[in-house]
This record gives C-alpha cells, sequence and structure tokens, in this order.
C-alpha cells in the first residue's frame, strides 16, 4: 500500500527516483513538509498520502510515521493512526 502512495504523491512521475540516502532524505524531506502543509490547510486524505509516500521513500523516518498517524486519526482510522504512532515512537527510539 506505500507503495501504491509513493506513486500517488509523485514519487513515479516524471522525476526522477531518489537513489542515494542523501536524495532519498530529501524527498522524503519535500513530501513531509507537503504533507504538513495540506495538514494545517485541513486536507488530511492529501496529508496522509504525502506522509505515506515520505515514508515509502525513507522507511526509517519517524516525522513521516508521526505524521501519518495524525492525519490518519483526523480521517477517523484510529486502528491505522496507532499503527503509525507506534512505528513512530519506535523508530525514534532506536536513534
Amino acid at each position: 500500500m506505500l507503495a501504491l502512495l509513493a506513486v500517488l504523491a509523485g514519487c513515479g512521475r516524471d522525476e526522477e527516483v531518489p537513489r542515494t540516502p542523501a536524495e532519498k532524505a530529501a524527498r522524503a524531506q519535500a513530501l513531509i513538509e507537503d504533507g504538513n502543509e495540506a495538514y494545517t490547510q485541513g486536507d488530511y486524505r492529501r496529508a496522509a498520502h504525502r506522509y505515506a509516500a515520505a515514508a515509502a521513500v525513507k522507511k526509517d523516518d519517524p516525522a513521516a510515521h508521526y505524521g501519518m498517524a495524525m492525519a490518519l486519526q483526523k480521517l477517523g482510522r484510529d486502528e491505522e493512526a496507532r499503527a503509525a504512532y507506534a512505528r513512530s515512537r519506535e523508530l525514534t527510539q532506536k536513534r
């Protein structure tokens, strides 16, 4: 599902696929920032997609999972939100 969301969020368009860790980090950060903007505007569906795409690009980014959890919670998808919060917490503790 995350791979599909990544394509929907723009990772599969005419852009080059990020290959190096630095490229992946930059792409994930750009997706998180877009998710933050969507969240601020109340577009929680788009925010959840952007955060999920960031998590697909950089699987160990706790911010992507945390943002996704917040957006999913706003959408009433509580079980998925709990899982995303747990993943974010787990990744934060590994750092």
